[in-house]
Parts: C-alpha cells; sequence; structure tokens
C-alpha cells in the first residue's frame, strides 16, 4: 500500500486503531502524534505494609495534542476508567495554539546542502520543550535537531530511556548544520520578531 494512502487512512479517526494495528511496532511511534496521552509518573499511598491506606494519589503526566484542553483530557479520562475520582490539575503549559512554519524553507534549505538525500517535513512531536514557555511571550521556537542516523539506529526506543545515546556522527552532522544555520539565518536578515 502507498505511503500516502496509509497516511491518509492513518488520519481517519475511524481507520486509525485498526491501521496502527495493521503497522505492528512501527505504529507504536504515530500513537501520541494521534492521541492525548497519560502515564503514571508518581504514586503515593500508605506508609505501613499492613495497613490498606484510606487515600492514594496518583500523578500523571499528560500530553494533550494542539486543540484539546485540560478539561477535554479529564472528561476522556472519566469516560476511560468509569469512575468518580477527584482530578486536580497541578500544572498545565499550553502549547502554541498553532504552529508557524514562516522558517520552514530556510531550514529545509540548509538541511538539503547537509543530506542531499534527506526530506525535510514539519512533525508533530509528542513531547514538551522549554519553546513552550518562549511562546507566551510570542517567540517561535522550532524543534530543530538535525541528525543523521543510520537505518538500523532506532531513536524513538532510546530518547530519554535508559542508556540514552546517539552516535557521535549524528551529533557532528547536527553541530554542524546549526552552525550552517546561524550563517544562513545571519546572512538573510530574517526578523526574529513578528
Amino acid at each position: 500500500m502507498p505511503a500516502g494512502l496509509i497516511l491518509r487512512r492513518l488520519l481517519n479517526p475511524v481507520l486509525t486503531k485498526n491501521i496502527l494495528k495493521l503497522l505492528g511496532p512501527k505504529g507504536d511511534k504515530f500513537k501520541p502524534m494521534l492521541f492525548n496521552t497519560v502515564n503514571p509518573t508518581v504514586i503515593r499511598g500508605g506508609s505501613k505494609i499492613n495497613v490498606i491506606p484510606s487515600e492514594i494519589s496518583l500523578q500523571l503526566d499528560c500530553r494533550l495534542l494542539p486543540g484539546f484542553t485540560p478539561e477535554d483530557l479529564i472528561k476522556e479520562l472519566r469516560q476511560t476508567t468509569g469512575t468518580d475520582i477527584a482530578i486536580d490539575i497541578i500544572s498545565y503549559d499550553p502549547a502554541p495554539s498553532e504552529p508557524d512554519l514562516g522558517m520552514f524553507n530556510l531550514l529545509t534549505d540548509v538541511l538539503r546542502e547537509a543530506d542531499p538525500e534527506g526530506i525535510p517535513m514539519p512533525m508533530l512531536l509528542p513531547g514538551a520543550t522549554d519553546g513552550r514557555f518562549f511562546s507566551r511571550l510570542n517567540i517561535q521556537t522550532y524543534g530543530f535537531t538535525p541528525m543523521n542516523l543510520s537505518p538500523g539506529f532506532d531513536f524513538f526506543s532510546t530518547i530519554h530511556a535508559a542508556n540514552e545515546r546517539v552516535p557521535i556522527d549524528a551529533i557532528h552532522f547536527g553541530a554542524n548544520t546549526i552552525f550552517r544555520l546561524m550563517q544562513r539565518y545571519g546572512e538573510s536578515g530574517i526578523s526574529a520578531k513578528k
């Protein structure tokens, strides 16, 4: 099946779960780009091994897709759990409402110079960066981390995992590409503000 057809079917909400299953382990990489995610990260309960705690608290690290609010996620959690548990939002950092791809052409040009066979494309990254703080000040940020990874290197399984690593060649490639981007940015006269 052509990649474009798979992508169109993957983005059809009626077909998404089935297409992800058909993709097998590769489909796992797309899930956080298509669904809100929730991961339990802190659990607190009793203090004695032989006493059942009267209360257990669970802190969740939640990542929302663009356009979703914490209230949407709470509603989703209540539907999924089927319980009437207390849910409090401890902190929430909203992402920019829509991406600004004003510098995408410059990023594309620099990447094509560094890797003529590469195909630059925008991507929804299922993670959070400090860029969310800059967006509050109307400062556009880009998750530009150029790395030339070998086909066998599973980047998504190693990032933020035990033994997190990237090959040294990828770091050299990235540093050289970012240096060239800074040169081109200075030459282009692109305004950093809107």
